[in-house]
């Protein structure tokens, strides 16, 4: 496990975090992070008794990061064997067991979901449009609901446009473009 990853704020701040190994993946940095649940905190106020899914999940991050900061659980989704190794040891090292689901799979393979989820964190390979087919998908499912907050980052030159759903907000953090999306009227 490569490192150098770090919670950012909450129970866990300042614990690191292992990142997959090789060039599979490519977990979202500590001052994207950052800038990313500024801009929720904003918008949910808080993340306590939150359902939450990390898709693309990578390293884990994110919903590590939203356990961090209250969520009640955590869904977390990759196909990537070492991304899904990442991810266990990470759990297991924060003893968030209880609190986390985690799925070796394709986000498009997800089934029907029971309940819709508070918030979505999608952070798919760069310039594939994955995660606009993934929320598109996932909408029908039942995952996102009225009520539910879509983060979803891509490279800073993608531009985002799914039926049903408008960008609440957008900011560019070095080469990634962070987008806050929520179901359209």
């Amino acid at each position: 496990m490569k490192g150098a990853l770090r919670i950012v704020a909450g129970e866990w701040r300042g614990r690191k975090l292992a990142a997959p190994e090789g060039d599979a993946t490519r977990p979202t940095a500590d001052r994207t992070r950052e800038t990313l649940f500024s801009m929720l905190v904003s918008r949910l106020g808080s993340f306590e008794g939150l359902k939450v899914a990390d898709l693309f999940a990578g390293s884990g991050a994110l919903g590590l990061e939203a356990l961090s900061r209250g969520a009640a659980h955590c869904l977390f989704v990759d196909q990537d064997a070492t991304a899904i190794r990442a991810i266990r040891h990470n759990i297991a090292a924060l003893q968030a067991q209880s609190r986390s689901d985690v799925r070796a799979s394709s986000v498009l393979s997800l089934g029907p979901a029971k309940e819709p989820m508070d918030l979505v964190l999608l952070d798919p390979p760069y310039e594939t449009g994955a995660g606009a087919v993934a929320i598109d998908k996932l909408a029908r499912l039942g995952w996102i609901g009225d009520g539910t907050w879509i983060s979803l980052e891509t490279a800073r030159t993608e531009s985002v446009a799914i039926r049903g759903f408008e960008t609440e907000t957008m900011r560019d953090v070095g080469k990634a473009r962070l987008h806050i999306l929520r179901r359209s009227d």
